[in-house]
């Protein structure tokens, strides 16, 4: 992968650090603290129990007609006869996690790049605009055999080390099957324990495995006290199947071939990724949370660049 124009889509199977490095320079353009008419339709009528910048305890007082009903403290009400709810104060800032899928179903692609340096580009320039706007960054790299934390921290050398495990990560792929792997699940699993309340997290990922019940309720649960945005990487031949012929596919390792001469399984298998997608979508907002979607075929700067390219204030 070389950067040129970065309108344009990226090439190639791997990722370099020096390219996501040199992304700090168009993150400039963009904004992620802000939230644009646009995102707010991705979230969709749903609001999630999110409350501000955090949920830092301040005070219990007097309970008064409007009070949230959630925060009221039932101690201290048993204990005085009178109703008191907790008072909690806003956090001036909010650690930005970026969790960077690169797992072995991400190394594919079928013309300009895999979804897996989509997914490090997307990461860079996130880290690198949140960084620009005075956000503590951090994040979670993760495969099917292990995963790697960076805990948030306001300064470039942080950037510097999730970009690096980025592509150290990036450059393992493809690994060999492995039954033991971790699920999505157990990912989320992993998110929530330093996922902080208030954190703003952005999910960068094909979302396989999303769709299991153990990845749902981590998922409602990091919904609950964090700010989650969802950005779906994905190939066009994920989503539909090339014209009839029959076409050589690689992993890496192996080279088969893949015949797509029959009608009807081309629109099975276009079916069977509408639906999955749309149960995403589904699960998604109904926990109000936005999904961003990211193909191999457009540059990940302008994909980005639609929901936090405007001018800041």
């Amino acid at each position: 992968m070389h950067l040129h124009d970065i309108t344009q889509p990226a090439q190639g199977a791997y990722t370099t650090l020096a390219d996501l490095m040199a992304l700090r320079f168009p993150a400039k353009q963009l904004s992620i603290t802000r939230k644009s008419r646009a995102l707010s339709v991705l979230a969709g009528p749903n609001k999630s129990n999110f409350r501000a910048r955090g949920i830092d305890f301040e005070e219990v007082r007097n309970y008064q007609p409007g009070d949230d009903i959630r925060t009221i403290d039932w101690r201290v009400t048993a204990r005085t006869g009178q109703a008191h709810t907790k008072l909690f104060r806003e956090e001036r800032e909010r650690p930005v996690l970026i969790v960077v899928d690169q797992r072995t179903g991400m190394f594919f692609g079928s013309s300009h790049c895999f979804k897996s340096v989509v997914a490090a580009q997307l990461a860079a320039l996130l880290g690198w605009s949140a960084l620009d706007n005075g956000e503590r960054v951090g994040g979670l790299v993760f495969n099917e055999e292990q995963h790697r934390e960076i805990r948030p921290r306001r300064s470039r050398k942080n950037v510097l080390a999730l970009l690096s495990e980025t592509d150290h990560y990036n450059h393992a792929l493809p690994l060999a099957p492995d039954h033991n792997a971790m699920s999505f699940a157990d990912i989320l699993s992993n998110l929530r324990r330093i996922a902080r309340p208030g954190s703003s997290v952005f999910m960068i990922s094909d979302f396989t495995g999303a769709e299991s019940p153990q990845a749902r309720e981590h998922l409602f649960q990091l919904a609950q006290h964090t700010e989650i945005t969802a950005v779906a990487c994905s190939d066009p031949m994920e989503h539909e199947l090339p014209r009839a012929g029959r076409y050589a596919v690689t992993d890496g390792n192996s080279r088969s071939e893949l015949s797509t001469a029959d009608r009807a399984v081309r629109q099975r298998y276009s079916q069977h990724r509408l639906e999955r997608d749309e149960l995403l979508a589904h699960d998604l907002q109904r926990l109000g949370i936005p999904l961003i979607q990211a193909q191999t075929n457009q540059s990940a700067f302008s994909t980005l660049q639609q929901y936090y390219g405007e001018s800041r204030r």
